[in-house]
């Protein structure tokens, strides 16, 4: 499927895309739902200039500044994301690379939790070296987390301290290393519904196995402050555009969910998404866990009908 098939579809009433990506989803995916909690493990000072995000220490956004969190801290959260329903659990930081004791104590705190906890392990570590995948992957990851943001032609628009192919190199040293991939970006940075096509198609090639969409929240100190919203049947049309591209992957709907989706956050799942993340986001919050899982209750039935 290429950009005329692909065009084509976004000509569709959107009642009939949905429909469409709910087939494909039934057929390729089928029933199960992922969902994910994160933990900010290192949070601001960023040297990266990406126009959106309030952890780039070229913005002046207020957000909360500190080292890496200690091992003690990473369980608990873990032991937290597993009580509320969580899947899986991201440990995430800020920066571009970490150091090799960095690496290490997020490394021991990946084998405990896999050990004493049991909950599946990702981590977000930015760049990063294939000797210490390799050696996060022998204490348990089963998941590296790293996105490619938008399309490769409007990625300059926002980043300049790093290159589209930056991110591909890690990815696909993830991938030599047999991790699972988990790699998607974020919509309504003024992009095109072209970009977005780029993007998945991109996704498709690189062989990702989990797609986090996230929407835009424009964050008051960033280069993006200013920016339109996108409106909920676009991010709707996105959503189902991504699901008959990607076909089997995990979709994940993630930051902007409740601000874009609102009271739609359903059809989302009904346009090809089949997981969530739960439990906040790096520097906004989300909604209560318990909200989540009644929507996921509520998303199965609807998959049941």
């Amino acid at each position: 499927m290429e950009h005329e098939e692909i065009d084509s579809l976004l000509r569709l009433p959107l009642i009939e895309l949905i429909a469409a990506a709910n087939s494909v989803r039934r057929e390729h995916a089928g029933p199960g739902l992922e969902l994910c909690n994160i933990m900010n493990a290192k949070s601001g000072s960023c040297s990266q200039d990406c126009k959106f995000c309030a952890q780039s220490a070229h913005h002046a956004t207020g957000v909360s500044t500190y080292p890496l969190k200690k091992k003690d801290e990473m369980l608990e959260a873990a032991r937290r994301a597993k009580e509320a329903g969580a899947h899986r659990f991201d440990i995430v930081t800020s920066g571009n690379t970490l150091t090799k004791d960095e690496i290490k104590v997020i490394a021991d705190a990946v084998s405990d939790i896999t050990r004493n906890i049991g909950i599946k392990m990702c981590a977000s570590l930015g760049k990063i070296q294939e000797a210490d995948l390799l050696l996060l992957k022998d204490s348990g990851l089963t998941r590296y987390h790293h996105n490619i943001e938008t399309s490769r032609n409007f990625f300059h628009k926002i980043v300049s301290s790093h290159t589209f192919e930056d991110r591909l190199t890690t990815i696909r040293a993830a991938k030599a290393t047999g991790l699972e991939v988990c790699s998607g970006g974020i919509i309504g940075l003024g992009e095109t519904m072209a970009d977005r096509i780029d993007m998945a198609l991109c996704l498709r090639e690189l062989g990702v196995d989990s797609v986090p969409i996230n929407i835009l929240v424009p964050i008051k100190g960033t280069l993006m402050e200013g920016q339109a919203a996108l409106s909920c049947e676009e991010a709707v049309r996105t959503i189902a555009i991504f699901r008959i591209i990607l076909k089997d992957k995990i979709i994940k709907i993630a930051a902007g969910r409740e601000s874009v989706l609102k009271d739609f956050q359903a059809l989302a799942f009904m346009a090809g998404a089949n997981g969530m993340l739960i439990g906040g986001y790096l520097t906004i919050k989300g909604r209560m866990p318990e909200e989540d899982l009644k929507l996921v209750s509520e998303v199965k039935k609807l998959w049941q009908n």
